[in-house]
C-alpha cells in the first residue's frame, strides 16, 4: 500500500532582493496514514513551508524539485486543478508558535512564507505533545491573561482556570461570539472590520458588530478596531464594550519591534490609504502600497483563484514588518492609521488616551 506522502530529494528555493534562499535542502520522508509532519517554530519562521510547497502552493518567487507523491501520485507539478482536489485531503500539520498559537491542530492551508523552515518527521502523538508543552509552559508561568484567536478553547479552560488565567477569545462574528461564550471563555475581543491584520470576511464595521455583540452575550466585551484616540475609546465604551483595543496606534512607538519604515508609513498614512487584500478567504487589512494594487488589478481583472491565491502568499507580513519592504510586503495596519501622527513612548500613548477619553465623557455628560 502507498505510503500516504512520501517525499525525496525536495528542494525549495527563493529568490530575495538580497540573493537566492534555499528554504528547504535535500527534503525525503515518508508519512503514512495517521501521522503527520511536525514543525515546531517562532512565529513566521516558515513552518507551513513544506508542505504548502509540495501541495503546489508556492510563492511567486519560489520553485521547487524533487519528488512528492500523495498516496503513489506524483504531484509536484501537477495542475491547479488537481492540487485543489488533493489538498487537505487526509493530511494534517501540527502548528505550534510558543505561546502564541493555542490551536493544537490545523489543516493544510495556512499562510505561507519566504523564511527558512525547520522540519522533522514525527508522530500525531509527538507533535500533539510538543503543542501541550508549550501550553504547560504558559500554565506553568501562570500567564494572567490569555487572548487566543483560532480553534475550538473548551478543552484548555479548565486547566487555565486552575491558575487563575483569564481567558479572552477574538471573534470577528455574532456567531463566533456565541460559540465563545458556550465555551466557557471569560471576555471576548470583538474586532470590526477597520482593524488591521484580520478583519471580519463580512466587513462589518466596528460601531455596528460591537453593539450587536454586546446584545447578544453576556461576557464583557473589549472592542477592537478604527481607534487611536480617546475620544474613540469613549465612542466604544458608551456602545457597551468594558474595554477597548488598540493595535495600530502602538506600532508608532519606540517599543514596537517592527522596521523603521513600517512606522513611517502608519504616520504618513490617512484613512482612506488601507486596501482589505484576499477577499473571499481570510482578508487582511494593510496600507496601499504596490503590492496591494498589483493584487486590486488582478482582482479587477477578474484574475483567478489560483492567480489570486498565488499572488497573496508572493507578500509576507514580515516582509514589511522585519525586512522594511513597505512597497512589496504586508503592511497591515488598521483605518486608525490617519488618526496617528507621531511616535511616543508606550507609555505617554497611554496618559494622553486616559485624558482624551475623560474629555470626551465631560463633553458629553455636558449636552
Amino acid at each position: 500500500m502507498a505510503a500516504l506522502l512520501e517525499i525525496t530529494d525536495f528542494n525549495v528555493h527563493f529568490a530575495l532582493p538580497d540573493g537566492e534562499v534555499h528554504a528547504v535542502k535535500n527534503a525525503s520522508l515518508t508519512i503514512q496514514e495517521g501521522e503527520c509532519l511536525g514543525v515546531v517554530g517562532e512565529s513566521g519562521s516558515g513552518k507551513s513551508q513544506l508542505f504548502l510547497a509540495a501541495f503546489g502552493l508556492l510563492a511567486a518567487n519560489g520553485r521547487a524539485s524533487g519528488s512528492v507523491k500523495y498516496r503513489g501520485e506524483e504531484i509536484l507539478g501537477a495542475s491547479p486543478k488537481r492540487l485543489n482536489a488533493l489538498r487537505g485531503g487526509a493530511v494534517t500539520m501540527i502548528f505550534q508558535d510558543p505561546l502564541t498559537s493555542l490551536t493544537p491542530h490545523m489543516k493544510v492551508g495556512a499562510q505561507i512564507t519566504e523564511a527558512l523552515m525547520l522540519h522533522r518527521r514525527v508522530s500525531r502523538a509527538e507533535a500533539e505533545n510538543k503543542a501541550r508543552e508549550m501550553l504547560d509552559i504558559a500554565i506553568e508561568q501562570r500567564v494572567p491573561v490569555m487572548v487566543a484567536s483560532q480553534g475550538g478553547p473548551r478543552e484548555h479552560l479548565a486547566r487555565f482556570r486552575s491558575v487563575g488565567t483569564k481567558w479572552l477569545h477574538v471573534v470577528a462574528s455574532v456567531e463566533h461570539a456565541k460559540k465563545a461564550e458556550a465555551a466557557g471563555v471569560d471576555a471576548l475581543v470583538v474586532d470590526g472590520a477597520e482593524a488591521g491584520g484580520h478583519p471580519p470576511p463580512s466587513e462589518v464595521g466596528t460601531l455596528v458588530l460591537v453593539r450587536r455583540v454586546v446584545k447578544a452575550v453576556k461576557l464583557p466585551v473589549v472592542a477592537s478596531g478604527g481607534v487611536a484616540d480617546g475620544a474613540g475609546v469613549a465612542a466604544l465604551l458608551a456602545l457597551g464594550a468594558e474595554a477597548v483595543q488598540l493595535g495600530t496606534r502602538f506600532i508608532a512607538t519606540p517599543e514596537a519591534s517592527v522596521h523603521d519604515n513600517y512606522k513611517k508609513a502608519v504616520l504618513a498614512a490617512d484613512v482612506g490609504d488601507t486596501a482589505l487584500v484576499g477577499r473571499g478567504g481570510l482578508p487582511i487589512r494593510q496600507l496601499q502600497n504596490s503590492f496591494s494594487r498589483k493584487y486590486a488589478a488582478l482582482e479587477a481583472s477578474g484574475g483567478q483563484r489560483e492567480e489570486l491565491e498565488k499572488m497573496f502568499k508572493s507578500s509576507s507580513l514580515k516582509q514589511a514588518a522585519l525586512d522594511g519592504d513597505v512597497e512589496w510586503g504586508k503592511v497591515e495596519a488598521g483605518q486608525s492609521a490617519g488618526l496617528v501622527d507621531d511616535i511616543l513612548p508606550a507609555a505617554d500613548v497611554l496618559r494622553r488616551l486616559v485624558r482624551e477619553a475623560e474629555e470626551a465623557r465631560r463633553r458629553l455628560a455636558a449636552l
